[in-house]
């Protein structure tokens, strides 16, 4: 359902605005409902990549497509009202030529309606942040630990922990930022590193696994609610949905085991219409 509101979205500039100043509250959603809870709560709202692993189970964020990002990005749109809507440009739609980029750019925010994409800028990427930025399409760049990059890196692993690292992360930060990047995430890095980027760059710091020194901070949903057994060393759970999911499922399954469910409150009676009820002849002296 579509929602109309006197109050404006969060954008681009208003969080590139927010450098240095009240730290940027971010997280993932991929529904429309999760979308309106954390509305009210967050600056913006990344529809990620993750939602290929959190949502559609894959092993990585590889296969996820453009048909599912603007799917999920929909959703959030939908959902939410203020916060900006950032969504992932999926591997493979924008590290050939800059022109493709921008169409395949510019159909996730015609199809969405969201506010800007993010792009993870490994060392061929900054041209094509510039060339998007330079026709109307605002970038938030990714830096560190590059989940489009595993089959490279051969698994998740933290980034910026040896001085070549550093040098490299470092430098693909500041080409992002001098190419336009709006915001950049910074993750899974050492936690001296992420400060040094910060301080590097004009662009506000997003960080996951980084640094609270950061100028904003983002976890996938899932993970910071506890959907799943395992998560990232730098998750911190602020509730167990699953533990709570999986006794609610309990309790359902036993009271319809036990013919408990649906009880009287939970069913429908017959409606008597009295307009249909047969008449009493006049003078009819039954009943």
């Amino acid at each position: 359902m579509s929602r109309h509101t006197d109050t404006p979205r969060m954008t681009a500039p208003g969080i590139r605005a927010r450098k240095g100043g009240e730290p940027i509250v971010c997280l993932t959603a991929y529904t429309a409902p999760v979308a309106e809870i954390l509305d009210p709560h967050c600056d913006l709202l990344l529809v990620g990549d993750s939602v290929g692993m959190v949502v559609h189970g894959l092993p990585n964020t590889v296969g996820v497509t453009i048909e599912m990002m603007i799917m999920h990005g929909q959703a959030v749109m939908r959902g939410s009202k203020r916060a900006m809507v950032v969504v992932d440009m999926p591997f493979g739609s924008y590290e050939g030529e800059p022109q493709v980029a921008f169409a395949n750019a510019a159909r996730i925010l015609k199809e969405t309606g969201a506010q800007a994409v993010k792009v993870e800028a490994g060392p061929q990427i900054a041209a094509t942040i510039a060339y998007m930025v330079d026709r109307g399409i605002p970038v938030m760049g990714h830096v560190g630990l590059r989940p489009q990059a595993v089959n490279v890196d051969g698994k998740f692993r933290a980034k910026g922990r040896t001085v070549e690292e550093r040098e490299r992360v470092l430098a693909e930060a500041k080409a992002a930022d001098e190419a336009g990047a709006f915001a950049i995430v910074v993750e899974g890095v050492d936690e001296t590193l992420a400060p040094e980027i910060t301080a590097a760059i004009s662009a506000p710091t997003i960080g996951i696994g980084a640094s609270a020194q950061c100028d904003g901070q983002i976890l996938v949903t899932d993970d910071m609610l506890g959907l799943f057994d395992w998560t990232p060393k730098f998750v911190r759970r602020y509730a167990d949905l699953k533990g709570v999911i999986g006794k609610a499922a309990s309790d359902y399954a036993a009271d319809v085991r036990g013919r408990r469910f649906p009880a009287a409150a939970e069913t429908y009676a017959l409606r008597v219409n009295a307009a249909r009820q047969p008449r009493v002849a006049q003078g009819d002296k039954r009943g």
